[in-house]
């Protein structure tokens, strides 16, 4: 006995669900330190100029260069704590992706 069955395709849903468009709050957040970061590297490098008026007994040359010198250990100290953060930051990004995949 031969009998005549038709496969049906599954009835397609009426209202299929759209993906989520993926938030990248981690992208905005890491950006806005990198902003937060230059301005305070930008901001430091040019606090160093001005006028040595506060010297006391130094002559105008080496209270300059004391100040230029100043100047350069501390953007250097902004700017590893810059590369601190960031490595951190994508230590973070790793463990929280890996542990997301799962």
């Amino acid at each position: 006995m031969a009998t005549n069955k038709q496969w049906n395709a599954p009835a397609s849903d009426p209202h299929p669900q759209v993906p989520r468009k993926k938030r990248r709050i981690f992208m905005w957040v890491f950006l806005a330190i990198q902003v937060i970061f230059l301005i305070w590297v930008l901001t430091g490098a040019s606090s160093g100029t001005g006028t040595p008026d506060d010297c006391g007994t130094l002559s105008r040359e080496t209270c300059n260069d004391a100040e230029t010198v100043g100047t350069a250990f501390g953007v250097g100290i902004i700017i590893a704590l810059w590369a601190t953060t960031d490595v951190i930051l994508g230590i973070t990004y790793a463990v929280y992706h890996v542990a997301r995949r799962r």
